[in-house]
């Protein structure tokens, strides 16, 4: 597996794994909630993030990382393709290649927090809203030298 550069025409095949992977792991985020989020994300998120993913041998996107000032603003890998790897593969590419250092985490999903404190993160803040409002608490993280 390599990772790989995303272009915008990619933008809406990253948006159905996003959607795959939140309903895979998110299961305190609604219908409602999604359908809010997907617009934002399109339109405002993809845009000024770096955006890297990882694709099968068809090209496929199997997932995908987005850091913005050295900040993992999103990681997410299809549920399909979950446990082989990619998260992994494409959390240390933004580290070693775009030096992300911080990652904020919703509470509320145990294994991804799970996963970041793996990979070397700790909490060092907690906000109870998100950054649209939303009561999804978040957590800050920052990767520990």
């Amino acid at each position: 597996m390599i990772v790989e550069n995303v272009l915008p025409n990619d933008y809406a095949e990253l948006l159905a794994v996003w959607e795959n992977s939140v309903r895979a792991t998110h299961d305190f985020i609604t219908e409602q909630d999604i359908a809010y989020f997907k617009p934002i994300i399109l339109t405002q998120a993809f845009p000024v993030v770096t955006l890297k993913c990882v694709k099968n041998d068809l090209g496929a996107i199997l997932g995908f990382i987005g850091v913005h000032q050295h900040k993992i603003e999103m990681l997410f890998v299809l549920n399909a393709a979950r446990g082989k790897g990619i998260g992994t593969l494409l959390l240390n590419y933004a580290i070693d290649q775009l030096a992300a250092t911080k990652v904020d985490v919703n509470e509320q999903n145990p294994q991804a927090v799970g996963f970041y404190q793996h990979m070397g993160f700790n909490v060092n803040a907690r906000s109870p809203i998100d950054d649209m409002g939303k009561p999804f608490p978040i957590l800050h993280m920052t990767l520990q030298p």
